[in-house]
């Protein structure tokens, strides 16, 4: 999905996501994992990373001392020569990120990552649609929810199958 496509979606949609993204946060929606995982199920149906990867144009993925000795015994790099050459470190976040986006690795006439088999953790688990516990993740949807096609249609059946479930609640009172 092109990236302005995926902004006017966005941008038609952002008050009731976030809405939505806000009460998640705040309710105790026992069931909520459940209606995620039959939602991420839903999602990458509809989703092909390849035929986006906004992430890797957009955003930048956080590095652990394990990915950069990773990705630089793969690269044939010391981790500081690594570091040097790819790496910024954010003082204010205390992590360490790409230098530049695009991402570097990213192949961008294929969509493919060019180091994919050692990829950061972070790239690995991206989106992070139902990691657990989901509150705690919630802050990264909302970044993510701007840029990924993924996160953007896993609110929306989530916010569906949530509506659903509250009106069969109802209706059996």
């Amino acid at each position: 999905m092109k990236l302005s496509a995926l902004e006017k979606k966005y941008q038609k949609n952002k008050k009731p996501f976030r809405k939505f993204i806000k009460d998640l946060e705040d309710a105790d929606v026992t069931d909520i994992v459940d209606i995620a995982k039959q939602a991420e199920k839903e999602v990458w149906q509809e989703v092909d990373c390849l035929k986006c990867a906004n992430c890797c144009k957009k955003m930048t993925p956080t590095l652990e001392a394990s990915d950069m000795e990773r990705i630089a015994r793969h690269l044939q790099l010391s981790v500081p020569a690594f570091k040097k050459k790819y790496l910024m470190y954010e003082k204010d976040e205390k992590d360490w990120r790409m230098q530049v986006q695009p991402c570097v690795f990213l192949d961008q006439a294929t969509n493919k990552c060019n180091i994919y088999e050692v990829r950061p953790d972070d790239c690995r688990g991206f989106p992070h649609l139902v990691k657990e516990p989901i509150n705690d993740y919630v802050h990264i949807h909302k970044q993510n929810i701007k840029y990924c096609p993924a996160t953007l249609s896993l609110f929306r059946l989530s916010a569906a199958n949530v509506f659903t479930m509250i009106l069969s609640c109802i209706r059996r009172r």
